[in-house]
């Protein structure tokens, strides 16, 4: 006979597991520990099987029995329950698995061998604070266009537009990675740089020599932390990019060689580059070196000294002394090329110092090394010629 509420309710737990069934193959399963779990016996060409319906009373006498006639169903058309369950729970656990941030941090990891660690780490950085708050949880299947734009749109709004170009291009380059990867059908990323703000085409704003001597009065008066201060400093007398710059660390530099060997980790060619140490750059260093020497970064971070600096410091340094737009970190690279170009020096030197690759210009194996011992003349030069600007004393052309 059928069972109904009040026997459940009462069958109470024996020494062995035992039955209580409803008909239709579906039945109650009593434990020794007093759990009740439904089951359906079913038979698919002609061999016996079983399904789990649930526990009850989450799953009610009622909820079971529709469960069995829709197992039925299933049976009389030639399918099997258990595996359409199964298939069901794997595609609930891939819907898990598969979320934005699970795959964006899949495609970042196989990418990243191919990146500087640097830009590896900045682009981590965009993603959790700007998309998985937002997406990070959402299976990648189901987000759509506008959901994508929505997200975007905040980095609209906050006027970074550099950094929204290049979040958008790495979400676009996640989805892709899931479509290949059998994960995704569709890439709600790929035409939306027609509905975002971009960034203006232009050089980095930059100084020119006669600029030099009020823009170096003015940092000289910067009341500011003077960690980036000097770090301004160094990154104009050395001209390394600022990702190279902020993530220094103290077992990089030679001081007795005056050499700095930055990783190719951290280089946006993939090629270790040693910078030569002016007289001012190793003055500079050994300053600092009294305040975070103790620490593995040169230029640790305010509230975390185990990340780097924020990539806005030194920019927020040029904002406050009135060089906002006027000068940026990497403009001092323009500087420094324009004035050395315009002083006589090699070209080959220039551009190693500055770990440009120009073919054209320096032939055969590259040479992290090359043409050191003339960098670090030309450097020394350039030292002492912002020194000069900086005190507004006359200095010598080079010869």
């Amino acid at each position: 006979m059928p069972l109904n509420v009040r026997q459940i309710d009462t069958a109470k737990p024996r020494e062995k597991e035992y039955k209580l069934t409803d008909g239709g193959g579906l039945y109650l399963l009593v434990k020794p520990n007093g759990a009740k779990y439904w089951r359906l016996k079913y038979r698919v060409m002609g061999k016996e099987k079983k399904l789990s319906i649930g526990v009850y009373p989450d799953i009610s006498l009622a909820d079971a029995r529709l469960k069995r006639e829709e197992a039925r169903k299933v049976v009389a058309l030639g399918g099997d329950p258990s595996e359409e369950k199964r298939v069901e729970k794997l595609a609930q656990k891939a819907n898990v698995e598969n979320n934005f941030k699970a795959i964006a941090l899949e495609w970042h990891e196989y990418k990243r061998t191919g990146w500087s660690k640097g830009y590896a780490d900045d682009l981590m950085e965009a993603f959790e604070n700007d998309i998985f708050p937002d997406l990070g949880k959402r299976p990648i299947t189901d987000i759509k266009p506008l959901e994508m734009l929505t997200t975007l749109r905040k980095l609209e709004k906050r006027g970074v537009l550099d950094k929204l170009r290049k979040i958008r291009q790495a979400c676009n380059q996640v989805f892709r990675y899931a479509i290949v990867t059998g994960r995704a059908e569709s890439n709600p990323a790929s035409e939306l740089s027609s509905a975002l703000a971009t960034p203006k085409s232009q050089h980095f704003p930059h100084l020119l020599a006669e600029e030099l001597p009020e823009f170096l009065q003015a940092l000289e008066a910067y009341s500011g932390s003077p960690i980036t201060r000097l770090a301004t400093r160094i990154l104009m007398l050395t001209g390394v990019r600022t990702i190279e710059l902020r993530l220094a660390e103290w077992k990089e530099f030679d001081f007795d060689k005056a050499i700095w060997e930055v990783p190719k980790e951290r280089m946006k060619m993939r090629r270790p580059h040693m910078v030569p140490l002016s007289i001012q750059v190793v003055e500079a260093l050994r300053e600092i070196q009294s305040v975070t020497g103790r620490y593995s970064l040169v230029f640790p971070g305010r509230n975390d000294i185990t990340k780097p600096m924020s990539e806005a410091s030194i920019n927020q340094v040029l904002k406050r002394i009135g060089y906002h737009g006027k000068a940026t970190g990497h403009g001092f690279r323009h500087t420094m090329s324009t004035i050395l170009h315009e002083q006589g020096y090699n070209t080959a030197w220039i551009e190693l110092q500055l770990a440009h690759v120009d073919k054209n210009t320096i032939r055969g194996t590259y040479n992290h090394a090359q043409y050191l011992e003339q960098r670090r003349e030309m450097l020394q030069w350039y030292g002492d010629y912002v020194d000069a600007l900086r005190l507004n004393k006359s200095f010598a052309k080079v010869s």
